[in-house]
């Protein structure tokens, strides 16, 4: 906790319980977002044949729900910002409550065992991260692939950063990365690097996460990862 009494580092991972009664079109809106976020109201419309205004009542009933979540695009340009629609790690479908048992008990394995246990965890992180990038993205970015992923096991990335960083807003491992921090950001930052790596894509500087940077957020330091030419697809 800091001097103004604000709680350093970001909340925890919300989850919901049980999962709420949807129409048929309502569920397609909600396996689209889950498929190809984050998306836009006009691209879901154009996908699904549906008027905008239909897919922006579905998506504020998602939201609602928990089940997505509306961010703002980072501006490229002027005018104002387009909304964008991404899966809430709330979502039943999404394996946040999974990763989260697994990853604190990897964690505690790691720190009564390991002589080396940061290296160890930025390796199994890494690993973790390849398996996870192959699981669920579907974009050929490598900076939205990161998101995506960081998105799904419950990290509420935000790319809000003037300098391209990313504030992490909720954790799914809280507890364990309050009690073993050195060890559980170490995974966590590895699993950004095992996505990289999936990609062949450099990047000028390492990545860099700061733990409980700032009241709501750890900060994901992530410089443009570059595919170079040989290792394109």
């Amino acid at each position: 906790m800091n001097k103004e009494g604000l709680v350093l580092g970001p909340h925890p991972t919300r989850t919901v319980a049980g999962y709420p009664p949807l129409s048929r079109q309502r569920l397609c809106v909600l396996d689209y977002v889950r498929t190809h976020a984050p998306v836009r109201i006009t691209a879901v419309a154009a996908a699904l044949d549906l008027h905008p205004n239909t897919v922006r009542e579905h998506l504020d009933a998602l939201t609602g729900h928990g089940l997505a979540e509306r961010v703002t695009e980072t501006p490229s340009k002027r005018g104002r910002p387009a909304a964008l629609y991404r899966p809430s790690a709330a979502d039943p479908a999404i394996p946040a409550q999974d990763y989260a048992g697994l990853a604190t008990a990897l964690a505690g394995h790691i720190a009564r065992t390991s002589t080396q246990p940061e290296r160890d965890a930025r390796a199994a992180g890494a690993s973790w991260g390849h398996e996870l990038c192959d699981d669920t993205v579907t974009t050929d970015d490598p900076r939205a692939a990161v998101l995506t992923v960081l998105a799904r096991l419950g990290f509420g990335p935000d790319a809000d950063g003037p300098d391209g960083s990313i504030a992490l807003r909720s954790c799914p491992l809280l507890e364990a990365a309050r009690r073993y921090p050195a060890i559980v950001c170490q995974v966590h930052l590895g699993i950004v690097e095992g996505v990289l790596e999936r990609f062949g894509a450099v990047t000028d500087t390492a990545p860099e996460l700061v733990a409980f940077a700032e009241p709501g957020a750890c900060r994901l330091f992530l410089p443009d990862p570059v595919v170079p030419e040989r290792n394109r697809p």
